[in-house]
């Protein structure tokens, strides 16, 4: 491809490469997801979810809208994956409390999704100590970036879901 006239080659093949990565990636998320009959965007809440977090907090971390992370919950509440807990200090805010049944699938999945994990394969010890601190770097320098042009938040939309920004 050739998107970037005059630009360096080898970042265009490092895009190239990093597309076709994410690409495969998905490809794996959407199969988990099938496997285990949890939409992607609720597994990754699942995920997040150790201790009781309050809903709020969950879509903040997932950078999502409070009705998007309110579908995830109901989703995860159907399943028995979670249920609703008035929170303590605020009866008005509902926490989100994994089940037996969500710690139980929570543990298959993380345990599933390290097994598909390609670096697990590709790479030695070494090679996955540096891609970490390489994907560290980068996450980093992406996050000053955003910091530095003063480039809102982003969140996804449940209706969409696009990516839209905050605010």
């Amino acid at each position: 491809m050739s998107w970037c006239p005059g630009g360096d080659k080898l970042d265009q093949e490092i895009f190239d490469a990093m597309s076709e990565f994410i690409a495969y990636m998905m490809q794996r998320g959407e199969r988990l997801a099938q496997r285990y009959d949890v939409p992607v965007p609720a597994i990754k809440a699942l995920h997040r979810i150790d201790a009781p977090v309050p809903m709020k907090d969950l879509g903040q971390q997932m950078h999502c809208d409070p009705s998007f992370i309110t579908m995830i919950a109901d989703i995860l509440e159907r399943r028995g994956l979670v249920r609703r807990e008035p929170n303590t200090a605020d009866r008005r805010v509902k926490n989100l409390v994994l089940t037996d049944r969500g710690h139980e699938v929570k543990a298959a999945v993380e345990q599933y999704m390290l097994g598909l994990m390609p670096w697990t394969h590709a790479l030695d010890r070494s090679e996955r100590e540096q891609f970490l601190e390489l994907l560290r770097k980068m996450c980093k320098s992406l996050e000053a970036d955003t910091a530095a042009a003063g480039e809102p938040e982003t969140e996804v939309s449940s209706a969409t879901g696009v990516t839209q920004p905050v605010g």
